[in-house]
């Protein structure tokens, strides 16, 4: 630990004075974007090849999903020196220079492990975050608590819309599992946390919720949902959407309410890939491509019943492929691994992922 704290206050003098990194920016799309990469969970003092891979697929829009980096932390200058690290990587700054990037955050670049609304450092952590990401000072971002966000991409009659939702500035804490309870339903150990059925605790905060809805009310033909925890899954005890059920119910009757059409999830967090599918609640069936693993990885994954087949537990990031050139664009959802092969892969059209 202090070998990485020298390390760290090195580079942060050695990077004082250093010329500013070419960096593309989301605003620098101007076309309707078919390739999307995605990922998550990338712990910055580790060598991270598979962005190499990734700029190699060549996207035209690279999504973090959370836990960018693991700062695990609610102090100021370790914050900033972490993220110091992380810009210091040529990998990074070659992703960075080649493809637009956009980012949500989760606990570990949020503050500390699991934390939410209770973290006393998040407006500093919500300022470094902007700051970094290069959120631009006229950005709706920048102007309310939180770091949740919106953009809009229109061609030839289409429109795709991407919510950067924020899980953890408003997030009250989850109900943990009793031992009792653990020994009761024989389950391991990794189930942390129970649905708590208290409609008033929240994961998104009334005013995000509000938010939401006006932008699932925009005209779209899909619109991209990123999540830092996981939506679609069934319960599995760790952090996600489960452990809040009135609060998963109360978004796909918003979908539902809202006649927004051609929904799909992107979410991280667990440390393994995998593609889930919410048949009910929507109108429509409802994915979500949980791609957790640009550096850190489990090997086991906890059991879902909705899983479209099978889960990913090797290094990967998350691919969606949309051919906007047919009546009916045909979309395509992938996990793909360090040497650029699809591992998991899910193909259906727009029109089936729309309830009119």
């Amino acid at each position: 630990m202090l070998s990485n704290l020298l390390f760290i206050a090195a580079l942060s003098s050695a990077t004082a004075k250093a010329p500013e990194p070419v960096v593309r920016a989301i605003e620098d799309i101007t076309n309707l974007p078919s390739t999307i990469a995605f990922g998550s969970c990338a712990r910055q003092i580790k060598r991270q090849p598979i962005l190499d891979t990734i700029v190699a697929t060549d996207p035209e829009l690279f999504i973090y999903l959370g836990d960018n980096i693991y700062a695990d932390t609610r102090i100021k200058f370790v914050m900033q020196l972490k993220y110091k690290w992380f810009a210091s990587k040529p990998k990074f700054k070659r992703l960075r220079a080649a493809i637009p990037t956009v980012s949500t955050w989760d606990d570990h670049d949020y503050g500390r492990n699991d934390d939410g609304v209770d973290n006393r450092f998040k407006q500093e952590s919500e300022r470094q975050f902007l700051d970094f990401w290069r959120v631009p000072a006229d950005s709706e971002r920048r102007h309310h608590p939180g770091i949740y966000g919106h953009h809009i991409f229109e061609a030839n009659g289409r429109r795709l819309s991407i919510i950067l939702l924020d899980t953890r500035y408003f997030r009250d804490t989850p109900s943990p599992t009793t031992r009792k309870e653990i020994r009761r339903a024989g389950a391991i150990f990794r189930r942390k946390y129970k649905p708590n059925p208290d409609p008033s605790k929240t994961i998104l905060g009334q005013a995000q919720w509000a938010w939401l809805k006006d932008k699932l009310e925009m005209p779209a033909d899909l619109r991209i949902i990123v999540s830092s925890v996981q939506f679609g899954h069934s319960y599995n005890g760790l952090e996600s959407w489960n452990n809040f059920p009135a609060e998963k119910e109360r978004m796909l009757a918003l979908i539902k309410d809202t006649h927004a059409n051609g929904v799909i999830f992107l979410s991280g967090d667990v440390h393994w890939g995998e593609i889930s599918r919410v048949k009910e609640g929507a109108g429509y069936p409802i994915y979500d491509v949980t791609s957790s693993g640009l550096t850190q990885i489990h090997d086991w994954a906890s059991s879902n019943k909705t899983r479209v087949g099978k889960a990913v537990k090797q290094l990967h990031f998350g691919m969606m492929n949309i051919d906007w050139s047919q009546d009916d664009p045909l979309i395509a959802l992938s996990l793909v691994d360090i040497n650029g092969e699809a591992l998991v892969t899910k193909e259906f059209t727009l029109s089936s992922i729309s309830s009119d």
